[in-house]
Parts: C-alpha cells; sequence; structure tokens
C-alpha cells in the first residue's frame, strides 16, 4: 500500500484537518489516561468489549488537540476494513507515512486501536518506548490484553487502565442530568429515581443507553454475549467444545450474586471438574463475569472455599439469564459489587471478600484497606420483612465482632436512616444514593 494511501484512509480518523465527532464524554477515563501519559509508559486501555474504549480514545485526542499540534498525535484504527495485511511491516509503514507526510514536530501521541488484531505488535510498541520516541496508547477487547501474556510481552513498561460499561453516574450523565455536587443530586432526585428503574434492567454499556426500543436493547445484549463468547474466549483459547462453554457462560449469568463450586457445576453440567475450573477462568479473562473469594485469614480455606460469581453487566444477565423482576435483590447485589470493583481500580490497597462462618451466616462484602478491615457491606433490597431484617443484621452484626469493623453499611431499595443495634451504629442507604457517593461505603 502506498503511504499516500495510508494517510488518506488515517485521515478520515484523525484529527488533522477536521473535529471528529467524539461521543458523550467519559471525563473521569480521559484524565486518567491523561495523567499517565507522559510518564514514559505504554498505556493500555483494556475492558470488555464495546464498553466504550474507542470513543475514550477519540476524546483523550480531542482534548490533547487543545494543548499541543494537531499533527502531533496518531490514530490507528485496526478494525479499519481497507487495511490489506496486519502485521508488524504493515505498521512501520503507517509509522513511516505518518512522520514522512503530517511531520510530527514534537514527541508524538499514538493510538494503536484494538492492537489484538495484529501479530508481533509489542516489538513495534516496545521499540518506540525503549527509545522514547513516542507516547503510546494501546487498546483491545481481546483477553489476551487483559491477561498476564501481557505483562509477558510487556514486562514493566504498562499502566493498565480498564474500562467498565457506565457507572450509574455516568449513565445520568449520558442522560443530560447533573449529579457532580450533594445539592445536584437532591434537586433532581425523583427524576433520577425514574432513571434508575431503567438502569436496573438495561445496565451500563453506552449502546444500549443510547438505544431507546427496548425490545432492540435485548438484541443487541444477545449480540455482545455471542460475540464475547465467540472471539474474546473460544477463538482465543481454542475451545473445542463451543457449545459447553456457552452453556456454562448462560449458567453464572442466570445464577449471579451466587455461591459456586467447580465441583457442583461439574455434576450439574455433566463435565469434568477440570473442563469447568478451565473454562471459568477461560471466562473470567475475558472479563465477562468475576469470581469473589471468602474471606479468611487463611489462604488454603479462602482458595477452597466456594466463590460468588458477578457479571459484567447487570442487564446482560438480564437478558440472557432471568426475568428483570424475578432478581432484583440479585441485581442489586451485582451493581454494588462492580461499583465497589471501579472504586477499587483507584486504590491498590483496596481488596474485597465476602463472609460467611460456619453456621451460615453471611455479609456480601467485606472491604479491605491493605490489613485493616475498612468496612462490612450487606444488600438487602426489601427489608420490610422483620425476620429477614434481623437475619441480615445478625450476620453483619457477628461479622462486625469477629473481624473487628465498626463500619457497618446496609443498602436498600428506599430505606435511609441510621441505628444503633448493640451498642453498633448501622448506616441504611439507598442504592441509587450510594452509587452517586464518592465513599467507599
Amino acid at each position: 500500500m502506498e503511504k499516500s494511501e495510508i494517510i488518506e484512509i488515517l485521515s478520515e480518523w484523525n484529527f488533522w484537518k477536521d473535529t471528529k465527532e467524539t461521543g458523550i464524554p467519559r471525563p473521569g477515563y480521559c484524565d486518567e489516561i491523561l495523567d499517565r501519559l507522559g510518564l514514559n509508559k505504554i498505556v493500555s486501555v483494556v475492558g470488555v468489549r464495546r464498553s466504550g474504549k474507542s470513543t475514550i480514545l477519540k476524546q483523550v485526542i480531542g482534548r490533547l488537540v487543545g494543548k499541543t499540534r494537531k499533527e502531533d498525535t496518531l490514530l490507528v484504527n485496526l478494525e479499519e476494513r481497507r487495511w490489506l495485511r496486519l502485521d508488524l511491516n504493515f505498521l512501520n509503514r503507517v509509522y513511516e507515512s505518518y512522520k514522512e507526510i503530517i511531520k510530527p514536530t514534537n514527541k508524538p501521541y499514538i493510538f494503536l486501536d484494538e492492537i489484538q488484531k495484529l501479530d508481533e505488535w509489542e516489538r513495534f510498541v516496545r521499540s518506540l518506548n525503549e527509545k522514547k520516541e513516542a507516547n503510546v496508547v494501546i487498546t483491545g477487547s481481546s483477553s489476551k490484553l487483559m491477561s498476564k501474556e501481557l505483562s509477558s510481552l510487556l514486562t514493566g513498561r504498562t499502566l493498565d487502565i480498564e474500562i467498565f460499561p457506565l457507572s450509574f453516574r455516568e449513565y445520568l450523565g449520558f442522560r443530560g442530568i447533573n449529579t457532580q455536587t450533594e445539592k445536584d443530586t437532591l434537586f433532581s432526585a425523583s427524576e433520577i429515581k425514574s432513571h434508575f428503574r431503567e438502569y436496573l434492567e438495561f445496565g451500563g454499556f453506552p449502546e444500549i443507553v443510547l438505544t431507546k426500543d427496548a425490545a432492540y436493547k435485548h438484541e443487541i445484549l444477545w449480540k455482545y454475549f455471542e460475540d464475547i463468547i465467540s472471539k474474546d474466549t473460544v477463538e482465543r483459547f481454542k475451545i473445542r467444545n463451543p457449545e459447553k462453554i456457552e452453556v456454562l457462560a448462560k449458567y453464572y449469568l442466570t445464577n449471579i450474586s451466587a455461591l459456586h463450586t467447580f465441583n457442583s457445576i461439574s455434576r450439574f453440567l455433566k463435565a469434568p471438574v477440570e473442563t469447568i475450573s478451565r473454562y471459568s477462568n477461560n471466562l473470567e479473562t475475558s472479563r465477562l463475569i468475576f469470581f469473589l473469594k471468602r474471606f479468611s485469614f487463611s489462604v488454603k480455606e479462602q482458595e477452597n472455599s466456594p466463590r460468588k460469581v458477578y457479571s459484567i453487566d447487570h442487564g446482560l444477565s438480564n437478558a440472557i439469564g432471568f426475568k428483570f423482576t424475578e432478581g432484583l435483590g440479585k441485581i442489586a447485589e451485582n451493581i454494588v459489587f462492580l461499583e465497589l470493583l471501579r472504586r477499587g481500580t483507584k486504590s491498590k490497597d483496596m481488596s474485597m471478600f465476602y463472609w460467611k462462618d460456619s453456621s451460615g451466616k453471611e455479609v456480601d462484602f467485606i472491604i479491605k484497606s491493605g490489613v485493616k478491615i475498612a468496612a462490612l457491606i450487606q444488600v438487602c433490597w426489601n427489608l420490610d420483612d422483620e425476620n429477614t431484617k434481623k437475619r441480615e443484621l445478625r450476620s453483619l452484626l457477628k461479622a462486625s465482632k469477629k473481624l473487628k469493623c465498626k463500619n457497618l453499611l446496609v443498602i436498600t431499595e428506599h430505606l435511609e436512616d441510621k441505628e444503633k443495634v448493640n451498642g453498633n451504629e448501622i448506616i441504611y442507604k439507598p442504592l441509587w444514593k450510594w452509587l452517586l457517593s464518592n465513599q467507599q461505603s
């Protein structure tokens, strides 16, 4: 391919001659990427497919163009259908064409979108980084970029940022509702609560949020599921029995916020335990699901205990797994898990677990900050039944005593209150309001 032809194609994606549509801003992620640029590290932007990585890249470039020459930015979309052959020579040719024709005058910012499409890309990226020739950002949906392989390919050279589907705050931003301050939130409380019901049902994938037709939303979510299974799992891990891993994925999405063992699933699906274990790890690496370990001071007990499973997006679980109205408590718990996961990416010291004792008492989330237990969180969607409330509080209070933690939170559908129980203060907060708070608990 001639250099002039390469630049002609690239000009349609880049900001060299005109501004580009960059969609609804997601400033949190943009700020995070911009903060890491210039640190002489490769910024790796990963996440489940369709979470908005490509759009966020354009937003970052749009902000850079306001601070530097537009010619000092290069975006290469490796899903562009007109690229004839994706290999290392192609990438070198693109870079040579850019330097020769566009002529950057400063250290350029190079964005390589969907890098997993190209073999040996790491040699090109590593070379630019070692020579301090460019600031490089790579993105990918493939599980290869979200696995340990990336660390081995680019040892010590990457700063990773994971993109998730929209948080509830971002969702409201897409709806034009400002929640930056507590006053903004209170002024819009009625409108926020009406939108929360839709968020509960359809989740936070950007395209889903912007789609109005409910039936079409379900159709899109099914397509996402199929693509994650076929492209990010079956193809990536060379699965020889795709039907079995798809059944396993559907099983997990139908049973979110529940405890599982590979042995029990093995009996249910009539497959070897080793196969269930391997397929489960593949699905987690693809970011379709997450597993939460039980808290224990014994690492062996932690590893051998049942694990809770959560979905990357509760809307996906609703579409694939069960009827929305039948699983509100499970959905609420999944939403809390994802929000804690998002907040945890901002703090390297934070980790989370569930807690369960020998008598069956259980607490949904144990938040650990360094070596200290920082908070205990119980998700109770409906506390109208007094027996349910007593059962949930007994578990919370027992864990509080056992783990010596007094920061106790119960996340509910509507209830907002505080009460003293056996000398412990318990805070009740509606889920929608907790999601818009800045506290971890």
